[in-house]
């Protein structure tokens, strides 16, 4: 098969929770321990560092990855979803995955997948594993894609893990209370290692404490931090919790990965440099100035509708979309109703109807025309603008893929 055909095949033939939502979340690990038994265990070879939670994951993950190529170590970078092309979930120093590797281990491994009814994202963890291992990385930072205990990335013990928060966000997998859901992530501290906490509240300190204590688990508090300022080029103002986080993180790897200072400052100023990452506050449009942010949660959203309003504008429009099995009743009271809204659906099976979005939106006093597509959307806006106006793209990573 081609590169082309391989990635098709990936996408059509696997149950993809990206595209399907429920059917394709399994209930055990028992596929991906199978797959890493056959590989021969590359997660045995590898130093890594494993990072949960619910919104954060992305930044802190690039965040770790560049610090870690300034300093100089070969550093293997697995996150989740994609922007433009499945080669950015496995990066090696920045350098996205090699089509050709992607082929070879496809074709040689298809037998096997097919044979076990493996998942899209259980062979892309084997994938990203083997790559890591085969290039013989000094350390990996592996991301996780849904939850922690059940993930597929759950196989891997780490130098360090690393809880960045608790929000409300796929409840139908990981419960509908956040204790529930800090339970769930919880689920990747493991005995001895060391784990960082980025933000807590009382009700989800109590569960990460509980869960350290039984594993004998040394835990951080990184929001209890007190930090020098660092500066960095990733802007959004939630970066700065993410950045205390990343430092916690760091303090902890010293000891097998030294880091000097110099190289932690660099790491964090050139993160989209090092790691290509986008769409975390990316502007994308000067004059009028228009921001693409992946934010797509209540708890992200929050953080991100504050920065937008302390923006300076005559007129603020605000390009939005979101997937079908998002609770509007949580998102939509964030947005702000002194907005012009161009409501888009997102070009996956999941996206939700640009009009039925609209008709939810109506009743929280939000005002706007439906779009056909995100970029007719886009488009539209900007052909609206003034140079003293301000867009905002967002309200699902999709939403931000179609736009960059």
């Amino acid at each position: 098969m081609t590169y082309d055909e391989t990635i098709q095949w990936m996408f059509a033939q696997l149950p993809m929770y990206q595209l399907q939502g429920a059917s394709a979340f399994k209930k055990d690990l028992t596929n991906t321990l199978l797959l890493a038994k056959y590989l021969t265990h590359p997660e045995e070879k590898i130093k890594m560092v494993h990072i949960a939670g619910t919104n954060g994951k992305g930044s802190v993950s690039n965040m770790l990855a560049s610090v870690l190529q300034e300093a100089g170590y070969k550093t293997g970078l697995y996150t989740s979803p994609h922007l433009k092309d499945f080669r950015e979930r496995i990066k090696i120093n920045g350098q996205d995955i090699g089509k050709d590797f992607i082929m070879e281990f496809m074709g040689k491994h298809r037998p096997f997948f097919e044979a076990n009814d493996l998942s899209f994202f259980e062979m892309t963890v084997g994938l990203a594993l083997d790559c890591f291992a085969q290039e013989k990385v000094d350390v990996a930072i592996i991301e996780t894609g849904l939850g922690g205990r059940l993930d597929a990335t759950n196989i891997i013990t780490p130098l360090v893990s690393v809880i960045t928060n608790i929000g409300m966000d796929h409840t139908q997998f990981l419960g509908n209370t956040l204790q529930a859901i800090a339970g769930e992530k919880a689920g990747i501290i493991k005995p001895g290692v060391p784990v960082v906490i980025g933000e807590y509240i009382p009700e989800t300190k109590t569960i990460f404490t509980a869960k350290a204590n039984e594993l004998n688990a040394p835990i951080y508090f990184a929001q209890d931090s007190v930090n020098e300022e660092y500066e960095s080029d990733l802007k959004g103002n939630y970066q700065q919790q993410n950045k205390k986080t990343v430092l916690q993180t760091i303090k902890l790897l010293q000891e097998q990965l030294p880091v000097a200072e110099n190289q932690l400052r660099q790491g964090l100023l050139n993160v989209a440099v090092n790691t290509g990452f986008m769409g975390r506050w990316q502007q994308i449009h000067t004059n009028p100035a228009a921001i693409a942010d992946t934010a797509h949660n209540s708890h992200g959203l929050k953080l991100v509708m504050e920065q937008v309003q302390q923006q300076k504008f005559e007129t603020l429009r605000i390009v939005f979309g979101v997937v079908n099995d998002k609770d509007l009743n949580e998102i939509l009271p964030l947005l702000p109703k002194h907005a012009v809204y161009y409501f888009c659906k997102p070009d996956i099976f999941r996206g939700l109807d640009e009009k039925k979005l609209q008709a939810a939106a109506v009743n929280y006093g939000l005002v706007g025309n439906v779009y056909n597509s995100v970029k007719q959307a886009y488009a539209e806006a900007l052909a609206q603008s003034t140079p003293e106006d301000f867009i905002y793209i967002g309200g699902s990573t999709f939403v931000v893929a179609e736009i960059l």
